[in-house]
């Protein structure tokens, strides 16, 4: 799947013959790269958290802010867009990438949050981490090519578990394993901020966070620490990103949680 939820798992550069040193094109400005039409990050009317935090920063900055608008969901993916678009220069900033990426060089993280699980609350489902016994008797959807999938396979719950590619052309949307749960399959295992946004109009749908942690081997992870990614070497600019994710933490993380994004505190990333 070449969505979104692929971004967790592009920690691989595949871009550094392509990492010019590049400048904004005017200092006043901000050029952000953003998907058109893909809640909740950015849609053309500016109703996306990535829109809301990219306004917020503009301003901070005393910058113009300018979107430069193409799918993150054709062919390639988010790594083809960032190459198109980050890497062709037409424009400067993307707003929400791995901090672990090493294709672009990443600004301090400016949130935490974690894969979940998703569950109808009235089954009252015992399901605490990846090891839950219950999982293995219960049909269970996942966004494919994701830490989830990983998790998954190493405990053969695969055998019985569904993928969905939700977000592989610029009409799906991830509400789509939010609308399987409690029929196509009993429980979902998705990132958080990918639905967080929905799940205000779905209080039936039980939320818990999948932990960083295993009852044998080593500990997996699901929990991430999210940035604002711009051009290897284009360290100006990432400075300036910097200054204002340091001045301004409450005020980006008010823009969050108005946008349902589950914060994850940097002790919780310890394996539990």
């Amino acid at each position: 799947m070449q969505t979104f939820f692929a971004r967790i798992g592009m920690l691989a550069g595949a871009l550094v013959a392509f990492g010019a040193v590049s400048t904004p094109a005017s200092a006043a400005d901000l050029r952000v790269c953003a998907d058109p039409d893909y809640m909740p990050y950015s849609n053309k009317a500016g109703a996306g958290f990535e829109n809301q935090i990219a306004a917020f920063v503009a301003k901070a900055m005393g910058s113009k802010l300018v979107y430069v608008y193409s799918t993150t969901r054709g062919p390639g993916g988010f790594d083809q867009f960032v190459h198109e678009q980050l890497y062709a220069k037409k424009c400067d900033v993307v707003m929400d990438v791995p901090y672990a990426s090493d294709n672009v060089l990443t600004s301090h993280p400016y949130y935490i949050s974690s894969y979940v699980f998703i569950f109808p609350k009235a089954k009252h489902y015992d399901i605490t981490s990846m090891d839950s016994p219950i999982l293995k008797d219960l049909k269970i959807g996942f966004e494919a090519d994701t830490p989830a999938e990983n998790g998954l396979k190493i405990r053969t719950l695969i055998l019985h578990a569904v993928p969905f590619d939700s977000a592989d052309s610029p009409s799906g949307s991830p509400t789509e394993i939010l609308d399987a749960v409690g029929s196509k399959v009993a429980v979902g295992v998705t990132w958080e901020p990918a639905v967080g946004y929905f799940l205000r109009n779905r209080p039936q749908l039980a939320v818990v966070a999948v932990p960083n942690s295993r009852s044998q081997g080593s500990p997996e992870q699901y929990a991430f620490p999210m940035a604002m990614g711009v051009r290897l070497g284009d360290k100006a600019t990432a400075d300036r990103l910097n200054r204002v994710i340091d001045a301004h933490k409450a005020e980006i993380t008010t823009i969050l949680a108005r946008n349902g994004v589950r914060l994850i505190k940097p002790s919780d990333l310890a394996e539990r």
